[in-house]
């Protein structure tokens, strides 16, 4: 699977690193034109959503090589290469896409160079959303400090902001082939290209004879996840921005439905995530932030002095 959109002057760009620009440009849009429509400042949204954008893939990333599976895999590309598999034939495995080197005892692929920055390559895949949100939170607190922006204020704006942005990464997550459900019967059931990652992990536990076959229909988690991102982005815009009573309720209110939708989504994912106790990493993270939600929407009404 080739999970690009396009060429330009020979360099391919990836499907997801597409939509995740994509995305980034259309909430910074909506961000500027809900500024102006309030009378803020539109520079300083857009100054924020490059910080956010450039600390939140730190962010993502980190979070993704830490805790979603592959923390040894990238430390031996630096110190080991044969001790990274990659699921390919031997014919693939020596052709000049990936010059890798045959390992004839096991069967199995392995980079022939070391490669130290593997872990830092985020535009071939892999990045997590709240290790990007929790970058991104940091990144925001300290600019709009900065610029003395009101903190809260910004925090609603960025809630339908951020949403809209996950519609697209979400997209670009289904035509990179990552974050793919579990298998299903179903109608909507997609069946994902050879060598892509949904047929990777099927040949790997034995569903399939081997990689260079298409997926078994799985569900397709990515669109469940745009389309939940988009009922939320829409819900905070145009049901609880207009008749909001404090600032700070409609982020409270992204957190929460962001963090039940997730939680039920990861259930049906079938990809490498990490975690804990049948719990993926996020489901975790998902269940830390419910009850910050509830205290940021507690604190913020207690704070807000209603009109008498």
């Amino acid at each position: 699977m080739k999970p690009e959109l396009f060429q330009l002057f020979d360099v391919g760009f990836p499907a997801y690193f597409v939509l995740l620009i994509s995305g980034f440009m259309f909430a910074t849009a909506a961000g500027v034109l809900w500024a102006r429509s309030v009378g803020e400042n539109p520079d300083v949204i857009v100054d924020l959503g490059i910080g956010m954008l450039l600390v939140g893939v730190i962010g993502g990333r980190i979070l993704h090589v830490l805790a979603d599976g592959y923390f040894w895999d990238y430390v031996h590309m630096c110190t080991d290469p044969s001790r990274v598999d990659w699921p390919l034939e031997q014919a693939e495995c020596l052709s000049p896409a990936y010059d890798g080197v045959w390992d004839a005892a096991k069967s199995v692929c392995h980079p022939k160079e070391a490669d130290c920055f593997a872990w830092a390559k985020f535009w071939s895949g892999g990045l997590t959303y709240y290790g990007g949100f929790l970058g991104a939170s940091v990144a925001a607190w300290y600019l709009l400090k900065r610029d003395r922006f009101p903190f809260w204020k910004a925090a609603d704006m960025a809630a339908f902001a951020v949403a809209l942005g996950l519609v697209f990464g979400r997209i670009g997550c289904f035509l990179g082939g990552c974050c793919f459900g579990t298998r299903t019967d179903a109608p909507w059931g997609i069946s994902f290209p050879p060598m892509s990652p949904a047929s990777e992990m099927q040949a790997k536990t034995h569903e399939l004879a081997s990689s260079h076959l298409a997926s078994h229909p799985v569900h397709p988690t990515q669109l469940y996840e745009a389309a939940a991102s988009f009922a939320i982005f829409a819900v905070c815009l145009f049901v609880i921005e207009p008749k909001k009573r404090f600032d700070g309720q409609v982020f409270a209110a992204f957190v929460a439905l962001y963090a039940a939708a997730r939680f039920g989504i990861e259930f049906l994912r079938d990809d490498a995530r990490g975690g804990f106790l049948s719990l993926s990493t996020s489901q975790l993270i998902g269940l830390a932030l419910l009850p910050v939600a509830a205290a940021i929407y507690v604190l913020r009404r207690r704070a807000t002095v209603e009109p008498q």
